[in-house]
Parts: structure tokens; sequence; C-alpha cells
């Protein structure tokens, strides 16, 4: 697995395994390239900055036992 992140675009791409990109789905943002054979290869996170700052604020809510709302 490699991630790469693209500042200029706010892109973060996780490369899960290697494989020709059939097709891709997308759902709130984020991106999921599939091989032939529905394998994921590939994962865009797009604005990844406003992503990644709720994934930091929900998990140190997770972590002080406070009740997260998603």
């Amino acid at each position: 697995m490699k991630a790469q992140y693209n500042r200029e675009d706010d892109v973060l791409m996780i490369y899960l395994s290697e494989g020709a990109i059939e097709h891709a789905e997308e759902t709130d943002g984020i991106i999921v390239h599939f091989t032939a054979k529905n394998q994921p290869v590939l994962i865009e996170i797009l604005d990844a900055s406003e992503f990644l700052s709720h994934l930091i604020r929900l998990t140190a809510h997770a972590e002080s036992g406070q009740a997260i709302s998603v």
C-alpha cells in the first residue's frame, strides 16, 4: 500500500494494489477504482484536508469517550 497527496488539487490517493483499473465508483467525495474482477486498486479522497480534519475530530472525541455524531 502506498499513499500520495496532491496539495494543489487537495486529493489523497491510496494505492491498495496493482492492477488495471476497469471502473470506478464515487460516493460523498471518495472514489474507489476497481479491476475487472471488482478488486479495489485505488482510493481517491477529494477535499482531503477537510476529510482528514473531520476524521481527526471524530478520533479525538472517541478517545475522550464523548458521543460521536457523523
